[in-house]
């Protein structure tokens, strides 16, 4: 497997493979590759990267700012993230993750947050802290990992490309 940076060539790989890792998951409005591209034309893809497997893509991570109400700068979401579902449970979200964060951190990046399942991203040191919300996402979902020792406190919000349905 390589985890490398995305480039032109890999846009409709990772559209294909956004959509085969949502098709079945039950929490999903099936918008997650809508998301991405608008990420994308909006020029936030802080982080775009992709797996490969014997050349082909196979997993994409993205992570792009986030706003928080207490003004505090360089804190960034994760997400979408999607493996194929014949790759999946293989490391390679692991790894997607673990490059990500990497990357943030020599960014000078203070925090990341996202919408998931604390069971899965415990692993990576994320956890759900009171002082941080996403409105309309219940609190247990939403998980922060802070690279520094301060935790801000407010109101999270995502780029407006987390809206997008076509």
């Amino acid at each position: 497997m390589i985890i490398r940076n995305e480039n032109t060539a890999d846009t409709s790989a990772i559209t294909e493979v956004t959509i085969e890792a949502f098709k079945n998951h039950p929490v999903s409005h099936q918008t997650e590759h809508f998301i991405v591209n608008a990420l994308r034309q909006a020029k936030v893809l802080t982080i775009s990267l992709v797996a490969e497997v014997d050349r082909k893509v196979v997993g994409h991570i993205a992570f792009s700012p986030v706003t928080l109400s207490d003004g505090t700068t360089d804190w960034y979401g994760l997400g979408p993230i999607s493996v194929k579902p014949e790759f999946q449970r293989k490391g390679i979200g692991k790894a997607l993750v673990s490059k990500g964060l990497s990357l943030l951190k020599q960014r000078g990046a203070k925090g990341c947050a996202l919408v998931g399942d604390l069971n899965y991203y415990k692993q990576f040191r994320f956890k759900n802290y009171l002082q941080l919300i996403h409105e309309g996402i219940p609190q247990e979902f939403f998980l922060a990992l802070p690279f520094t020792k301060t935790v801000p406190t407010g109101v999270v919000e995502f780029h407006k490309g987390f809206l997008a349905t076509s």
